[in-house]
């Protein structure tokens, strides 16, 4: 079981020539180790078998509507901030057949389609991917009815948590308590320390993580590794000038549905769905439904998002048939009936929607002005 990591133990060193060993000791056991890579121009995690893997070197810079790799002046490894997709992707997949139909005699046979499950090690996980994981968990694991397939994929994963040595103009961790220090339970966590010696201190948070770090036989850390460290997240964390008042929010919203600045962020959003793709923590899906010449069915169950008109089609309509309609469902329900239903916001602060946004919607500024009481001369509904 992973520990509490507000309080860690045994904090080692891991020198930067021994990573790709760490890394052949994460694939022990028939695990497959995921971690960050280069993909389509943007950070992605894939599968990594050595450090040179890894995007060393490489940062990004990001702004509302704006995501490019740049490359450093230094030799960092985890020298950047999040990429495209969180980690939703291998445990909420983006498609999968649920089920087939065939027929036997005058009935029907409904047969199960297997999980895919993969043993994996997750290396590099930021702090407000961790927590949007915690929230999946709660949606789809604690809730009332349990995704099984999520569970499968979820029941055997041993996590590295990096805490964040930089930082984007979009990334606001600080406002949801995320980061940059990690602060949902790992089983290791590395800290990159650049200046001097490059290497990285490395904190174990579970039992798990402590037996494969005596294995490696790696050093105790000293008090001054220990307290470069702490400099590197309290840096970064100074750095973080995007911030998201949550205090009352979810009240503030749900009070403020006919206010005039729905229409004005409606005139500039595409309904693209970018922001709900890229989101670690939606998780909405549509189901489809084929038959096949001969006579069997599938089902299969997709991603889908609330800015689509036919995610809320019922009856012969749209329920929101209108982008204002769809993009305050989303606003709301992400900032303030989220906590209603499961007893937290649904956003980690990872800035993700504000960089993938083509016309670069900004949560944090939408959500400030529907503090403020809505203009006189704007039509409201």
């Amino acid at each position: 079981m992973r520990g509490d990591v507000a309080t860690t133990f045994n904090p080692r060193v891991l020198l930067r020539d021994q990573l790709d060993g760490f890394i052949t000791a994460l694939g022990q056991d028939g695990r497959e180790v995921l971690g960050p890579t280069i993909r389509d121009g943007a950070i992605q995690h894939d599968v990594v078998t050595s450090s040179r893997d890894l995007p060393v070197g490489m940062g990004d810079a990001q702004a509302p509507g704006q995501y490019r790799l740049v490359p450093r002046a230094d030799a960092a490894v985890f020298g950047f901030t999040v990429g495209a997709q969180g980690l939703k992707k291998f445990f909420h997949a983006p498609q999968e057949q649920l089920f087939t139909v065939q027929r036997e005699g005058r009935g029907l046979r409904f047969v199960p389609t297997p999980v895919t499950v993969r043993k994996l090690a997750l290396l590099g996980v930021r702090g407000c991917d961790l927590a949007a994981l915690g929230v999946l968990d709660r949606v789809l694991l604690e809730d009332a009815y349990q995704d099984a397939r999520y569970a499968a994929r979820r029941s055997d994963v041993f996590i590295v948590a990096v805490h964040c040595g930089t930082s984007s103009s979009s990334c606001f961790c600080p406002s949801m308590g995320t980061g940059p220090r990690a602060t949902q339970a790992w089983d290791l966590a590395l800290t990159e320390l650049l200046e001097g010696q490059h290497r990285f201190l490395l904190e174990v948070g579970s039992d798990a993580g402590e037996t494969l770090v005596a294995a490696l036989g790696l050093p105790h850390a000293s008090q001054q590794d220990v307290a470069a460290g702490t400099a590197v997240t309290t840096a970064t964390a100074a750095g973080i000038t995007r911030s998201l008042d949550t205090n009352g929010l979810p009240a503030i919203l749900q009070s403020a549905a006919e206010h005039a600045r729905w229409d004005d962020v409606a005139s500039r959003c595409l309904t693209c769905t970018n922001c709900t793709l890229v989101c670690p923590t939606c998780f909405c899906t549509s189901l489809e439904d084929s038959t096949a010449l001969d006579g069997t069915a599938q089902r299969t169950r997709q991603w889908d998002s609330c800015f689509t008109a036919d995610f809320s089609y019922l009856h012969g309509g749209e329920v929101r048939g209108s982008v204002k309609a769809r993009y305050r469902q989303w606003l709301t329900h992400k900032l303030s009936t989220w906590q209603d239903q499961f007893g937290s916001l649904g956003c980690v602060g990872c800035g993700r929607c504000i960089s993938w946004c083509p016309v670069g919607i900004d949560l944090t500024k939408e959500a400030t002005l529907l503090r403020e009481p809505s203009p006189p001369n704007k039509k409201e509904g």
